[in-house]
């Protein structure tokens, strides 16, 4: 083709640009390179070649080449490809295919990095005014047409191959691999459909084949803890391949199958393995292979993983803590000659022990998940509720919270009392009768304070505000209230001690009187006894009669002599002795004051004091019979009180200590099932009006579901709850549909 002068001819000028750049570029990259890809050409070679496209392609029309050189561009790669490239790669196979691979990818990158350089003025102007591929997408288009298609299944299989090698223990070049990989990443074109679809479909297939053969061959070998530590090791290998020459968003493919084949697939195989399976891993405290277990089955390739292993960490706790019932239960048996104690702390014991190993293995080893917290909760309840001899394990508990905080029991520091408490209210929370536990815990805290043996009402406090952070004020208002008490009636006893020091010391005989004023609603319910006063007493009672009533007029004062103490002074032999004793039991000794040294009938005691016959046996009991036998009776070898017994104090009474304590059996119950019966009626009834009154109408089974659910401090029979519908229709509460008889509804 000719041209004017001046003007560059399209054969004239290609010429220049095929010989200057692209054929040297070529030999270049055949040769090897050996220089740095910045510096193929020198700064004066690139610029007469980009001067010459530039020139060639703002020639004025018809001499404007640009369309003719984003052809022959094309062409130039093309011909490259087939005649140099292609046969290349033909002829490798396997590592040799990927080597290969390897040098030809980076070689075109080079060639499309410069011939991208030599032609930029068409990419600025031609390219982008013709809304034409660019000349770098022009580039990896001819290798993903000529060379990708054309040879990716081979490489494929070689990637796969040599992977497979790496996970026989072989050391591999990894970098290899990555050069390889990212073949597939840039044949997407800034996506990754190609890598997915020609790459990463293999590689998840063949991982799957490849580890449901090991899995086979490990499960068949090796014990339960081994297999998850190869099954540990196998994830972090293929994460780790990921990250050195995988695409990242494989890793979630790729461990998900591997999770699969290795765990989902021989789960309950593993747990139930004989002799390392989860049972004997929690029988042998094996913490590190239970954390291992949890980590593997909760990983995501493992859906609803952990439920099975639960299952067995729920039954083994189960069997744990019935072991411990039935040692209880063989204890009573064995011993059944010797009366059952309620203040054994042994049981408690072990079962706070039991709680506090398993507490941390859920907290440690599982990770504090709700499904085992779960699974040891349902365990718990259900030997925790399994009552075995004579007392509930409501009562065991309460009684060792007793035996913690009041004094004469175990020295403990107040760190040490509070974790004993904290442990305690953990297994109170899986208690059913939590009423009955609160009845009983009343009743002991009752005693502790009134008889001034708790340790710390630090501890008292802290125990308390431990049950009603679990169950609510309501639960604790009775318990908080006696502790307030108290201290109203420390108040009143300084405001009465100070008007004794104002009046007649003569009107009170007794040096030391005190008296606490308590408020009935808080406290249990005592026996009251009409008791008949020695006048000392009486004169003391009457003045403080006198003063309470002018210091308020709207309470009444009941005298509970039951839950009174004294000390009164005897003399024997000419030495004197201070006995600790009761109130009922100081009225009796001072009756043996009126009838001398003669002997006395147990009639005529019972009418001096109008005590009646039970309450009169207890006392005598403990004056008579006990280790301080202060009064003798007229059958001393018997331990029991007759009423035709005679008594009469101990002339050669004596004893080595000046001060004794005599204690006497409790006149008052710990604690009464009937009220507390009846206090589960009236919350049944009130949670059924509750209800009836927010839903007017409701079928039966809807509302005993909904009345069980409010019930928190204890679980009624649904018979029951049936029973006090009953009584509430009868007392014109609700009524029953007409037409419908399962349907009630409320009347306001």
């Amino acid at each position: 083709m000719g041209s004017r002068k001046g003007v560059i001819g399209l054969e004239e000028g290609w010429r220049v640009l095929k010989v200057d750049a692209i054929d040297k570029l070529e030999e270049i990259l055949n040769q090897g390179i050996t220089r740095k890809s910045k510096n193929l050409f020198k700064p004066k070679e690139y610029a007469l070649i980009y001067t010459r496209c530039y020139d060639m392609c703002t020639q004025r029309t018809p001499y404007n080449w640009s369309e003719q050189l984003y052809t022959r561009h094309g062409l130039a790669f093309k011909t490259y490809l087939e005649k140099v490239v292609l046969p290349a790669l033909k002829s490798k196979h396997k590592v040799y295919l990927l080597r290969e691979m390897v040098q030809r990818w980076k070689n075109h990158q080079l060639m499309n990095k410069w011939m991208q350089k030599f032609f930029m003025y068409l990419d600025r102007y031609y390219v982008r005014h013709h809304s034409l591929p660019s000349l770098k997408e022009a580039g990896l288009n001819s290798f993903k047409t000529l060379i990708f298609e054309v040879v990716k299944k081979d490489v494929v299989a070689a990637i796969l191959e040599v992977i497979l090698h790496e996970r026989e223990g072989e050391i591999v070049d990894r970098r290899r691999l990555r050069y390889c990989v990212e073949v597939f990443e840039q044949m997407g074109m800034d996506t990754l459909e190609v890598y997915t679809k020609d790459f990463e479909t293999d590689l998840i297939q063949s991982s799957s084949k490849f580890y449901q053969g090991k899995s086979q061959i490990w499960v068949a070998s090796d014990s339960t803890p081994e297999y998850m530590k190869k099954a540990e090791q196998a994830l972090v290998e293929e994460a780790a391949r990921v990250q050195h020459y995988l695409n990242p968003s494989s890793e979630e493919k790729l461990l998900r199958a591997v999770e699969v084949e290795l765990l989902k697939n021989h789960e309950m195989t593993l747990l139930n393995k004989e002799g390392s399976g989860c049972r004997a891993l929690l029988r042998d405290d094996k913490k590190e292979d239970l954390k291992r277990m949890y980590q593997l089955f909760s990983r995501p390739g493992v859906p609803k993983g952990l439920e099975p292993v639960a299952k067995i960490v729920e039954q083994h706790i189960r069997d744990m803590g019935l072991a411990i019932i039935s040692q209880r239960e063989a204890t009573i048996k064995t011993e059944s000659t010797k009366k059952e104690n309620p203040q054994d702390p042994t049981f408690v014991q072990a079962l706070l022990r039991l709680h506090t190993k398993y507490r941390q293995l859920v907290d440690d080893q599982f990770g504090g998940n709700a499904l085992f917290k779960k699974a040891m909760k349902d365990a718990f309840e259900i030997f925790v509720n399994k009552d075995v001899g004579k007392f509930t394990n409501a009562e065991m508990l309460s009684t060792f919270c007793d035996r913690i905080l009041k004094t004469g029991g175990e020295k403990m520091t107040d760190e040490v009392i509070e974790k004993h408490l904290e442990d305690v209210v953990q297994l109170f929370s899986y208690l059913t009768d939590k009423d009955f536990f609160a009845d009983i815990y009343r009743n002991q805290l009752a005693k502790r304070l009134l008889n001034g043996r708790s340790k710390s009402d630090d501890a008292e406090r802290t125990m308390i505000q431990k049950l009603k952070l679990r169950c609510g004020a309501q639960f604790t208002s009775s318990m908080e209230g006696m502790i307030n008490d108290l201290n109203i009636a420390a108040d009143h006893l300084r405001d009465f001690e100070t008007h004794l020091k104002n009046i007649d010391a003569g009107e009170m005989p007794v040096p030391e009187f005190k008296v606490r004023v308590l408020t009935t609603g808080f406290w249990p319910t005592y026996q009251v006894t009409d008791v008949r006063l020695p006048k000392a007493m009486s004169q003391c009672i009457q003045a403080f009669e006198k003063w309470y009533t002018g210091k308020t007029s709207h309470r009444t004062i009941k005298f509970m002599y039951s839950l009174g103490n004294a000390v009164v002074r005897g003399q024997y032999n000419k030495k004197w002795y201070d006995m600790q004793v009761t109130t009922i039991q100081a009225i009796v000794l001072l009756c043996f004051n009126e009838f001398g040294d003669g002997d006395t009938t147990f009639p005529a005691l019972c009418k001096q004091t109008n005590l009646n016959e039970e309450i009169m046996k207890r006392a005598l009991h403990s004056l008579s019979c006990g280790r301080y036998r202060i009064v003798l009776k007229s059958n001393p070898r018997s331990r029991t009180i007759r009423n035709s017994d005679t008594f009469k104090a101990n002339p050669k009474f004596s004893c080595p200590m000046r001060r004794l304590r005599i204690p006497m059996a409790s006149l008052n119950v710990s604690h009464d099932k009937k009220r507390v019966t009846e206090d589960r009626s009236i919350a049944i009834e009130a949670a059924i009006v509750r209800i009836m009154k927010a839903r007017k109408v409701l079928a039966h089974q809807q509302l005993v579901t909904e009345v069980l659910s409010q019930l928190a401090f204890f679980k009624p029979n649904p018979k029951v709850v049936k029973r006090r519908i009953e009584h509430l229709i009868d007392r014109e509460y609700l009524e029953r549909d007409k037409e419908q008889k399962n349907m009630y509804r409320y009347l306001a």
